[in-house]
């Protein structure tokens, strides 16, 4: 398989975390951000919103970081990454849409506002309004951790992927977090995980010091 992303992007790493999770083997190509490489007209070809990630795999060409993970669990992780139960399966669909439609915004709007713009641009008052909402989602996923040590239930999943990847984020910007005991619990667990460490938090890594 090709991958085409930088590695401090968080969609990227969603792609980078199930690949390694399940061992396959890959080809990566640093494109986005800093890199640039999103408007030649080969990867307009591949994908014509022009971001990242794109994978190939064969023939297939597949774009959408979400969609990339479900195809990836499907085709190579069937009860590993994608329960064979389609219940448990609809449960981890649920919370992988949840962090695209209401956790995204909030902690994307937090993470720029506090780490990718420069200090004289920044705003304490915006950070504090971006925190309060990120806290906000996340406590809806502290809540579903009060019964759970996975989001689709009693194992890991493709369900944890999305919404798994911003936690390093969240736990590492200086910023007031409010005390949600379940979510820094389950970021313990996918911390200890081996590909959680190398497609997340050393891609994260580079965000210290540049883009």
């Amino acid at each position: 398989m090709k991958l085409w992303g930088r590695t401090t992007s968080s969609n990227v790493q969603k792609v980078l975390w199930v690949l390694e999770e399940l061992g396959l083997p890959y080809e990566r190509f640093d494109v986005g951000g800093a890199y640039g490489g999103t408007d030649t007209p080969e990867y307009r070809r591949m994908n014509p919103n022009r971001l990242v990630p794109t994978l190939q795999d064969g023939t297939m060409v597949l774009w959408e970081s979400n969609a990339i993970v479900r195809y990836v669990a499907d085709v190579y992780g069937r009860g590993l990454l994608r329960p064979d139960d389609p219940k448990t399966a609809a449960v981890a669909d649920q919370w992988m849409d949840w962090q695209q439609t209401t956790l995204a915004g909030p902690m994307s709007a937090l993470f720029w506002e506090v780490h990718r713009k420069p200090p004289s641009q920044r705003s304490a008052e915006k950070a504090k309004e971006f925190t309060l909402a990120a806290g906000k989602a996340l406590a809806v996923l502290d809540a579903r951790l009060a019964d759970a040590e996975w989001l689709a239930g009693g194992r890991f999943s493709m369900g944890d992927v999305p919404a798994g990847t911003l936690l390093w984020r969240w736990f590492t910007l200086e910023i007031d977090r409010p005390e949600l005991p379940n979510l820094a619990a389950w970021y313990e667990r996918l911390s200890a995980r081996p590909a959680y460490r190398r497609a997340v938090m050393t891609s994260y890594e580079a965000l210290r010091g540049k883009d």
